[in-house]
């Protein structure tokens, strides 16, 4: 799941309403740099970058990291440093909209593509984050959000409980 998606202080609903990324989203940057730098010389090349940027929630085309990487490459080596990382990194999350965030969350739950998230994807869910959620608290989750009582979650219902605007 996206950086934006993880704590709703991600969550913007303008362009000015946040000035900088969380502190969460500051570490998983530095962590993803870290990780993606196999051979530990304190710079991403194009590879590295690419792949440390998808895990980072963008799937980016090869002309954007190789324009990234002549932006930033100060040496003509074709590697970018952890502060340029960092800083094109805010720069992409503070410019995420939210609302597609959230619409690509829904999307990872709704794996059968009803439109809705029911028990059944729920129950796979929780499995896969190592939640033991029996049905009827599943569905607890679920009554409690369901606005038109259809017994699901359809993606308008997502996102108010997303966006706090379920009152």
């Amino acid at each position: 799941m996206s950086l934006a998606l993880k704590s709703k202080a991600g969550l913007r609903k303008g362009k000015a309403a946040v000035a900088d990324i969380t502190e969460d989203q500051k570490t998983e940057i530095r962590e993803a740099f870290e990780l993606f730098d196999t051979d530990k010389d304190g710079a991403l090349d194009y590879h590295e970058l690419k792949v440390a940027m998808r895990a980072l929630g963008f799937d980016v085309k090869k002309a954007e990291v190789l324009k990234i990487l002549r932006e930033f490459d100060k040496e003509g080596h074709g590697l970018i440093e952890y502060a340029d990382f960092a800083k094109v990194m805010t720069e992409r999350i503070l410019d995420r909209d939210p609302l597609d965030e959230i619409k690509k969350a829904f999307q990872l739950f709704d794996d059968d593509g009803t439109g809705k998230i029911s028990v059944r994807n729920l129950r796979r869910v929780a499995k896969e984050i190592g939640e033991n959620l029996d049905d009827e608290e599943l569905q607890a989750m679920i009554d409690e959000f369901d606005l038109d009582q259809d017994g699901e979650i359809n993606e308008q219902e997502f996102i108010a409980i997303m966006t706090d605007s379920t009152d």
